[in-house]
C-alpha cells in the first residue's frame, strides 16, 4: 500500500525559518515542499477556487508523481449545502484539470451543520466526471448511517477519517478502495502538534483497514507553527516502521 503524506496547504508564513529557507521566495514554496512531500492538500481552494492558469502554473512547479488533492469551494459546501451541483462542481473539475496527472482527489468538507442529505449527496458526488476520486468529510452525527454508507461505498467515495485531539471524530468506515485522512489538531506540546502515541495509533488503523494494492491520502491540518510539516515527517517513519508499507516522499 503507498501511503501518501503531506499537509493542508503550503503558503503558511510562519513556516519560513521552520520549514522555508529565511531567504526563499514565496513563488518559490511549492517547488521546495514538494522536494520533501509527495502530496498536498490545497486548502486555499475552499475559499476561492483559482482559475484554471494557477493550476498549470502549480502543475509546473510539481514532480512526476506528486499528487495535488483539491477541496471543493465553500460555494459548494456551504453556500449551496450540495444543492444544484452542476455549475459548482463543472467549473472545480474545469479549473483544476490544469493540474494534468498531478491532480488527486477532491474534498468535500460538509458544514457542521448541515444535517444528513443521502440523496443530495448522491446527487453531487455523480455529478464528479467517472474516475474521479472524491472523499466526503461530515461534520454532523447524523451522516453516521447506513443510507450514507451506501451512498460513498456505491460510488467508491472515501468517507475522510478525521481526528481532533488524537481522536477519530467519524466513523471508521472503509467505504472506497483508497482512503483518505486528515488530522486537525492534537494534544502534545508544543501545541497544536501530535505525539507518537496518537500517531502510531493511525498507522496501526492503516495498515490493519488497507490491503496491499490501495493507497491512502494522509494530510496534516494543525499548521500553526509548523507543527503539521513535523507531524508530517514524523509519521512517514512511523508507517515505514508498519509491515514495511510504502510511504512516497515524507523525508526531511
Amino acid at each position: 500500500m503507498a501511503v501518501f503524506i503531506g499537509t493542508s496547504g503550503w503558503q503558511y508564513r510562519d513556516w519560513r525559518g521552520a520549514f522555508y529557507p529565511e531567504r526563499l521566495a514565496q513563488r518559490d514554496w511549492l517547488s521546495h515542499y514538494a522536494s520533501h512531500f509527495s502530496t498536498v492538500e490545497n486548502n486555499g481552494a475552499f475559499y476561492r477556487l483559482p482559475e484554471r492558469a494557477i493550476f498549470e502554473a502549480w502543475q509546473s512547479h510539481l514532480p512526476e508523481g506528486f499528487s495535488m488533492a483539491v477541496k471543493a469551494s465553500r460555494f459548494l459546501t456551504h453556500v449551496k449545502r450540495l444543492k444544484a451541483p452542476a455549475e459548482p462542481v463543472d467549473k472545480l473539475v474545469k479549473a483544476s484539470a490544469g493540474l494534468g496527472d498531478r491532480l488527486g482527489p477532491f474534498l468535500l468538507q460538509l458544514p457542521p451543520n448541515l444535517h444528513a442529505d443521502p440523496e443530495r449527496l448522491a446527487h453531487c458526488l455523480d455529478r464528479f466526471p467517472e474516475g474521479a476520486r472524491v472523499a466526503v468529510e461530515p461534520r454532523h452525527e447524523s451522516w453516521w448511517n447506513d443510507d450514507v454508507r451506501s451512498v460513498l461505498s456505491e460510488r467508491d467515495a472515501a468517507l475522510c477519517w478525521a481526528d481532533r485531539g488524537g481522536r477519530p471524530v467519524t466513523p471508521l468506515w472503509r467505504t472506497a478502495s483508497w482512503g483518505y485522512l486528515r488530522l486537525h489538531e492534537g494534544r502534545a506540546k508544543p501545541a497544536p502538534s501530535y505525539g507518537d502515541a496518537a500517531l502510531r495509533s493511525w498507522c496501526r488503523r492503516i495498515d490493519e483497514t488497507w490491503p496491499k494494492r490501495a493507497e491512502c491520502h494522509v494530510y496534516f491540518n494543525n499548521d500553526h507553527g509548523g507543527a503539521a510539516v513535523r507531524n508530517a515527517f514524523r509519521f512517514a517513519e512511523l508507517m515505514r516502521e508498519v509491515g514495511g508499507r510504502g510511504v512516497p516522499g515524507a523525508r526531511p
